[in-house]
């Protein structure tokens, strides 16, 4: 590529990025998607209000809110709906369950406290989990329609009571404060567990599978290892969040699960970087969703798409007509990231007018056999990156599938069944200012990656382009700027196509 022809590319790029100022609006996003939407079903509340300190609700730090919350909740959904209002203040709570037909608004200056004492969180069987109980999450939504969250208020997920650390991920300092707290400390050191039962369940999960006609108390001795997401909505549609952040969840942040029409607007997702499976925005098997202006930094993985379960047919898609547009994503594992499980199928994403600033890989794309399948007719494009600690791009179709607290060697072992495939991925307009690596792509020999177009791709990073059993790759005015010799570094591969 000529000098003057990146220069132009830049110049394009920043001038898309400046117009961040400019809001656009998730109609405009709508119409640009090189997809269909549909028809977005908007949320929409009667003019009723619902204080919950009409409820009995009181500013105490150890008066536990969860009735008078549920009590005007309930009484605003039997109504007809409405909005249940959360004055400004600092309210303690155990789980909050969002029912139909309600907005439940934070003041600006109301902070919302999830309680520690684990005791408050039922073990749950929602849905078509079988004999499988969960714990009940701070929040929770199931087969719930038109309802909001809404406000500027903050909801903190109490979860630095529930999650293991490893001490790699920790400084002295902090390693030296966990030990103070209590908890449990692997045999080998390397994990801190909040409680001894956090630091036993796994193993006593394992016993219990032998067991028949399970109930809910026989899996109370796993409920500190059976940490709940903090967000946790099932089967739900017509659903909005607006303007709210949600904080320190014991697990991953928010976590709708095939639910339909949900947008998120100027969401706010914070967990601590050193979050064991902290994730920010995982969206699993759900359609019609758009996730605009939100800004995520998060331990795990930013904004995700995930997709299990059945399809009609091969090339049917369980998650479908997703809009991600103008958000910024700070510390996480990966700013945009598909899989691990993809068995479900994905199709139709955009991916638009992103920032990714110092996650770990900026486009991350992973999954495995066994819980692979058909993702395809995805398109990111005017994406800036920047300090980007490993790959800009990293598509990866065996990808280690390691349970907390294991090291790789006990990754769980690679099935030869629901291969996934990485196909027709648009990427174009994008510029990443320092990364380690350009380009890392890894396919199997039995099912390439196969069938990427990035085009008008500008990267600083320390590696160049290598990738293995991959087919059908076209870069067209890409321009890598580094010092790796070669630059490209292929294996298993063909049709690898270079423009410009």
């Amino acid at each position: 590529m000529k000098i003057n022809t990146v220069l132009l590319v830049v110049a394009s790029f920043m001038l898309s990025f400046n117009s961040f100022s400019q809001d656009k609006g998730i109609p405009y996003y709508v119409a640009k998607a090189p997809f269909k939407m549909g028809e977005l079903k908007t949320t929409s509340f009667p003019d009723k209000k619902y204080n919950i300190t009409d409820f009995g609700a009181k500013q105490d730090k150890d008066f536990l809110n969860t009735k008078s919350i549920a009590a005007a909740i309930n009484a605003c959904s039997d109504a007809g709906g409405g909005t249940v209002i959360i004055p400004k203040g600092v309210w303690l709570t155990g789980p909050i369950e969002m029912r139909s037909n309600v907005n439940l608004y934070a003041e600006k200056g109301a902070e919302i406290n999830f309680t520690k004492d684990h005791t408050q969180y039922p073990m749950i069987r929602p849905g078509d989990k079988g004999n499988k109980y969960v714990t009940q999450s701070p929040i929770f939504a199931y087969q719930a329609k038109n309802f909001a969250i809404t406000g500027e208020g903050v909801f903190d997920g109490g979860g630095d009571s529930w999650r293991e650390v490893k001490k790699s991920k920790a400084d002295k300092a902090q390693w030296q404060m966990l030990l103070n707290k209590g908890g449990i400390v692997s045999k080998d050191g390397k994990i801190w567990w909040p409680s001894i039962e956090a630091s036993t369940g796994d193993d006593y999960l394992k016993r219990l599978k032998n067991k028949t006609d399970v109930t809910a108390e026989d899996f109370i001795p796993a409920r500190d290892f059976l940490r709940p997401y903090m967000v946790y909505f099932i089967g739900c549609d017509n659903v909005l969040l607006n303007g709210v952040t949600f904080k320190n969840s014991p697990k991953f942040v928010f976590y709708p699960n095939k639910c339909t029409n949900l947008v998120m607007n100027k969401v706010n997702i914070y967990n601590d970087w050193w979050a064991q499976n902290g994730d920010g925005i995982d969206i699993s098997a759900c359609k019609n969703v758009v996730i605009y202006k939100c800004t995520v930094s998060a331990g795990d993985d930013g904004i995700c798409m995930k997709s299990s379960g059945k399809t009609e047919t091969p090339e049917s898609a369980n998650l479908e007509n997703i809009i991600i547009a103008e958000c910024t994503v700070l510390k996480a594992h990966g700013g945009f990231v598909i899989g691990s499980n993809t068995d479900g199928g994905m199709n139709n994403i955009f991916v638009t007018n992103c920032v990714f600033n110092g996650s770990d890989i900026g486009v991350r794309v992973k999954s495995n056999s066994g819980v692979g399948g058909y993702v395809h007719n995805i398109y990111i494009e005017d994406i800036y990156m920047r300090n980007i600690e490993q790959e800009a791009f990293s598509f990866t179709t065996d990808y280690l599938n390691i349970e907390s607290g294991k090291d790789k060697n006990e990754a769980k072992p690679a099935e030869t069944n629901k291969l996934p495939e990485f196909t027709n991925f648009y990427c174009k307009n994008i510029i990443c200012n320092g990364a380690s690596q350009a380009f890392n792509l890894s396919g199997l020999p039995e099912k390439k990656i196969n069938h990427l177009y990035f085009e008008n791709i500008n990267i600083t990073a320390g590696k160049g382009f290598e990738c293995k059993e991959s087919a059908d790759i076209f870069l067209k005015n890409v321009k890598i700027n580094s010092d790796d010799k070669p630059l490209f570094k292929t294996n298993g591969c063909s049709g690898i196509h270079i423009n410009e």
